[in-house]
């Protein structure tokens, strides 16, 4: 018998030993750099040197080393997924859970190695990172537990006399994981356990900026139990993926990343190629641009570090990361007052640093659009802080900014940041609010600030995101708990960590019988 699911605790950083515990695991990681990652498949992985993986804190730090997947190398992997996918399919539900549930004990065990290198890789302050490995511990656990379910425990039909009905699932074939950098743990590795647990075979394209993190959760899988054959590694550039998500025998897509990738891979799983023997179905999460409301009756001691913590929190490097404030005219200059008081407190300075709030952005590519948006909000609007002080030199560093009175068609206001912007504007009452996010391409995250349980009903009815937060941050969903998934163009398919994501995964099968036998089989 399993345990019924429960959230893998965070670690209490107030306590030293916590601290410490983490210290040491990052001295240990740094006298390992840099990292040898492979292309992992089956088990002939290659090393190489075509990509390089820096620390954005110090871009001096070379944290990992990784091989890149040519094209035969993609044909190779998915002709090896293909040729392991019955065996896998064919493995117990249980059997598969319990090796994903050996995998979350691994990861468990090296949490604090695991910490240390999403801080080093992708500048997560130790808050955050330790968070990461927390939620990629649960997708292991509670999509386990789920495929057990699915097998065991499958949906009722009717039956009437002499007619027996059931319906079960069945996996679809390769899953192409397409992973991010900001959650280079939970998400890459709630899509492959998602896949994994359903039985399907699964091969992982992580973020060109992350493959060391990658290469922790493969091993973690393949030491759990999950044959080599069901796991692959293909770490490379945007032509990897471009190319799974292209490949005739790949049946599933699981992405996530930005629009405009999400849109093309949409738009290439549309076409079946030559040869091709089904639709790909893609599941993918493509990113928000998220509204808080603030009413004029709301708590402000509970607005300002809520709207704070969510735009600002990893540098707002979160697809559900507050972006745009629309805050009651009444309360708009007592608000606006303490967001800058507030922002011009943060911590901004390296990941390994405890009490980070502000660490540098992934890249310097992605400082300079952030840079761009912050220069375009001093010169059409009202910049109220742009911490240009205690900023370290090194490193992909953009201090924390807010902006006012910006025109409506703004960019600030519609498009996408993901760096730590963010734009407040006044509005004379809540359905003028609404009507603004309703206007929005974007509904992933949305937040409401209010004491009065009517507004929050009506806000609930008008709002069209899929994840609606009321009087707290909007960043932070937890699996079980908080089931996280956009619509419109913020994504595809149901909620990640939620009961029914598996089935994306799985085809439905119903077998009808007639019971009224016609004589006896000798």
């Amino acid at each position: 018998m399993i345990a019924p699911f429960r959230n893998e605790p965070v670690l209490e950083l107030r306590r030293s030993p916590q601290r410490d515990a983490l210290l040491e695991a990052l001295g240990a990681l740094d006298s390992d750099l840099p990292l040898r990652v492979p292309v992992w498949i089956g088990d002939e992985p290659r090393m190489g040197d075509e990509l390089t993986s820096t620390d954005p804190g110090d871009p001096e730090r070379v944290v990992a080393v990784s091989a890149a997947a040519t094209p035969a190398e993609v044909e190779h992997a998915v002709a090896r997924a293909v040729e392991g996918a019955p065996a896998w399919a064919a493995t117990p539900a249980d059997a598969r859970a319990g090796a994903l549930l050996r995998a979350a004990a691994i990861l468990r065990e090296r949490r604090h190695r695991l910490a240390a290198l999403a801080v080093r890789e992708c500048a997560k302050p130790w808050a955050e990172a330790d968070a990461d490995v927390c939620e990629a511990i649960d997708f292991l656990e509670y999509y386990a537990r789920g495929a057990i379910a699915l097998e065991q425990a499958p949906p009722g039909l009717l039956q009437l006399p002499g007619e027996r009905n059931t319906l079960a699932y069945r996996p679809r074939g390769v899953v192409a994981v397409i992973a991010p950098w900001n959650f280079p743990l939970a998400i890459p590795l709630g899509m492959a356990a998602a896949g994994l647990a359903t039985g399907n075979t699964v091969i992982l394209k992580p973020a060109e900026q992350a493959p060391g993190c990658a290469l922790e959760l493969v091993r973690a899988l393949r030491e759990g139990g999950v044959p080599g054959d069901a796991i692959a590694l293909l770490p490379g550039e945007g032509e990897v993926g471009a190319a799974l998500v292209r490949h005739r025998d790949v049946a599933t897509v699981a992405f996530t990343g930005s629009v405009a990738v999400g849109l093309d891979i949409l738009a290439a799983a549309a076409r079946v190629p030559a040869g091709g023997r089904h639709l790909t179905r893609v599941v993918a999460e493509m990113g928000g641009k998220n509204c808080v409301i603030v009413d004029a009756d709301a708590d402000l001691d509970d607005a300002v570090p809520g709207i704070v913590r969510s735009a600002f929190d990893f540098a707002g490097q979160k697809c559900s990361a507050a972006s745009r404030v629309l805050v009651h005219e009444a309360v708009a200059d007592a608000l606006i007052t303490r967001l800058a008081g507030a922002v011009d407190v943060l911590v901004v300075g390296q990941a390994d640093t405890f009490g980070t709030a502000v660490p540098p952005v992934i890249e310097h590519a992605a400082q300079e659009r952030v840079e761009r948006y912050a220069e375009l909000g001093a010169r059409t609007g009202r910049v109220l802080t742009a911490r240009a002080f205690d900023v370290p030199s090194a490193g992909w560093f953009c201090p924390p900014t807010v902006a006012c009175d910006l025109p409506g068609d703004s960019a600030l206001l519609h498009e996408e940041i993901f760096g730590p912007v963010l734009a407040v504007e006044r509005v004379p009452n809540v359905d003028a609010a609404c009507d603004r996010v309703a206007e929005l391409a974007f509904a992933l995250t949305g937040g409401l600030y209010c004491r009065n349980p009517r507004t929050v009903d009506h806000v609930v009815q008008r709002s069209p995101v899929g994840n609606l937060y009321v009087n707290r941050p909007i960043t932070g969903a937890m699996v079980g708990r908080q089931p996280f998934g956009g619509n419109r163009l913020s994504g595809t398919g149901s909620k990640a960590g939620g009961p029914d994501y598996l089935l994306h995964f799985v085809e439905p099968q119903v077998v009808t019988e007639n019971t009224v036998r016609h004589g006896l089989v000798v």
